[in-house]
C-alpha cells in the first residue's frame, strides 16, 4: 500500500511530517492494508497566515482494490488533531465497507447448499414427509 502527502503552501511538508502522516495512516488501517493500493492525504491551512478555530483541514483518500475511493475530511484547530480525526474517520469508514461485504458473503454462502449432495437429501427428505402426511 503507498501513502501519498500533500500540503498547500502554508504547511511546511517536511520529511518528518510526511513521516509522522505516514505512521498515523498506517495505524488507522493496518487491518486493512492488503485490500488498499493507496491512501492519499491532503493536508491544508484554510485561513493561510491568519488563525481561527478548525481552520486546519485534512482529507484522506483510500483506495481499495475494486471498489470506488472512500474519502473522509476533518477539521481541527490543529494540524494534529486534524489528521488524528481524519484517520479515525477513515478507520471507520473502512470498517463499514468491509464489515458490510464480509456481511454480503456470509449471506450469500448461507443461502447455497453446501453440494448437491446435501440439496437431493434435503429433497428426498420432503418427499418422505409428503408421503407419510399422506397415508395419515
Amino acid at each position: 500500500m503507498q501513502i501519498q502527502v500533500n500540503s498547500d503552501n502554508h504547511i511546511q511538508g517536511d520529511a518528518r511530517l510526511q513521516e509522522w502522516v505516514r505512521t498515523v495512516v498506517e495505524g488507522a488501517v493496518e487491518h486493512y492494508q492488503e485490500d488498499l493500493t493507496r491512501v492519499e492525504v491532503h493536508l491544508a491551512d484554510e485561513n493561510g497566515q491568519k488563525s481561527g478555530p478548525d481552520d486546519m483541514r485534512c482529507q484522506m483518500e483510500a483506495r481499495p482494490k475494486g471498489h470506488q475511493p472512500i474519502s473522509v475530511t476533518h477539521k481541527a484547530e490543529t494540524l494534529e488533531l486534524a489528521i488524528d480525526g481524519a484517520a479515525e474517520k477513515l478507520s471507520h469508514a473502512l470498517e463499514h465497507l468491509f464489515g458490510r461485504l464480509r456481511n454480503k458473503r456470509a449471506a450469500n454462502t448461507q443461502a447455497i447448499p453446501d453440494g448437491p449432495n446435501e440439496a437431493l437429501l434435503e429433497e428426498e427428505f420432503l418427499e418422505n414427509e409428503q408421503v407419510l402426511n399422506s397415508k395419515s
